[in-house]
């Protein structure tokens, strides 16, 4: 428990912050700059080339998130198992992981298509006006939802960090103890409890 793990907390955390300030700053920066250039053709374009930039840099950010989370399980996986409550926050840890991922992963597929459409006119990154190509304007709707997606799921991902964090505290970790013990202890005794309960009801039907 007292052992240090600084390179796979490091990794970790810079790769997540990496991957929700990026997906905000681009949605806010990129796309928000784009949409103010005054040749209606070049406003798509822009956009892409600097999310196209921030790809490289994006993938080795959650690279390097994966790496370090997957080492913190694998280090962190006799607290799992004592202390109450830590697997399911890491149960839910997962799930948002496999979400950004999904999101992540399908935002830049269609972020690609747009990228080879050439150059539409469009108001913004994300959003259409009437010349747009209707399979373009599909496009740009569906972005217009990821863009936002990825940056909750993140920062949700921050949030649950920072909390784990907290479980780490010598109270949090003597209480979490405390309580699974607890409930070990408990599971016995309940199943007693249904066992009897079960046998006087069939004696009930007996008589």
């Amino acid at each position: 428990m007292s052992e240090r793990h600084t390179a796979l907390r490091s990794m970790h955390d810079l790769g997540l912050a990496a991957w929700f300030g990026g997906s905000l700053m681009g949605a806010l920066g990129v796309n928000g700059a784009a949409a103010r250039i005054s040749d209606s053709t070049q406003r798509l374009p822009v956009a892409s080339a600097g999310w196209s930039r921030w790809t490289p840099v994006n993938a080795a950010a959650i690279g390097a998130h994966l790496a370090g989370a997957v080492g913190e399980l694998a280090t962190e996986s006799p607290r799992m198992m004592a202390q109450s409550g830590v697997g399911r926050m890491s149960a839910v840890k997962t799930a948002l992981t496999v979400g950004a991922l999904a999101v992540t992963g399908y935002s830049r597929l269609v972020g690609m298509k747009l990228q080879n459409a050439g150059n539409p006119p469009v108001s913004g990154t994300t959003e259409p006006n009437y010349q747009t190509p209707a399979e373009v304007a599909h496009r740009q709707r569906q972005m217009k939802v990821l863009q936002w997606t990825v940056p909750a799921l993140t920062g949700a991902l921050v949030v649950v960090t920072a909390y784990m964090g907290e479980q780490q505290k010598p109270g949090q970790v003597f209480r979490g103890m405390l309580g699974r013990a607890g409930g070990l202890m408990g599971a016995p005794m309940t199943m007693g409890r249904l066992a009897a309960t079960g046998a006087r009801r069939r004696m009930a039907m007996a008589g």
